[in-house]
């Protein structure tokens, strides 16, 4: 639930927030409040029960496609990691490969890239398109600024070096993302 610094309604709230001003409905967020599944950006999360989680939520909502975090969570947050790592892992699993087939469920992985990629905004467009991936998202002015509206949306996680991530990260603009 995002309660890190215990701060888990204020962040469900900001989270409806900012999903509104995305387009999306309150109705289709789900937060998930396990005890075995704590916010914390160190703690790794058990993978066979968030993986059990995420197919849970992929069958109930006739899900076809599944956006997560590369090995490397963008920013190395274990979380992040852990997501990756369940998905991969019940993506593996033969009986449910053959699951997600039948749903017709495809999952993207956002790549992680080095910190100076990572922090030069719309030029990494020159080694995004070069390099290997199987989907490549460049927003526009207005996407961009759409999404900053969202970020601002959790007051309660933006520090100082989160506002300098608004202003120079790649991906606010640019996302490159591969077949899992």
């Amino acid at each position: 639930s995002g309660n890190y610094y215990n701060q888990g309604e204020i962040r469900k709230k900001e989270l409806e927030q900012s999903c509104f001003l995305l387009g999306i409905p309150a109705s289709d967020v789900t937060v998930i409040d396990h005890r075995d599944l704590p916010d914390n950006p160190a703690a790794e999360w058990d993978t066979q029960l968030l993986a059990a989680f995420v197919l849970k939520h992929i069958e109930a909502n006739n899900i076809n496609l599944v956006v997560t975090f590369d090995a490397g969570g963008v920013s190395g947050h274990a979380n992040h990691i852990s997501l990756y790592t369940a998905l991969r892992y019940k993506y593996c699993c033969f009986e449910i490969f053959i699951l997600f087939l039948h749903l017709g469920c495809r999952v993207l992985v956002l790549e992680s890239v080095n910190l100076f990629r990572k922090y030069i905004s719309i030029l990494d467009i020159l080694f995004s398109c070069l390099l290997p991936r199987d989907a490549l998202f460049v927003l526009t002015e207005e996407e961009t600024e759409q999404a900053r509206r969202a970020m601002r949306c959790h007051r309660s996680q933006l520090l100082w070096f989160r506002h300098l991530y608004m202003l120079f990260s790649r991906y606010m603009v640019i996302n490159s993302l591969r077949l899992l």
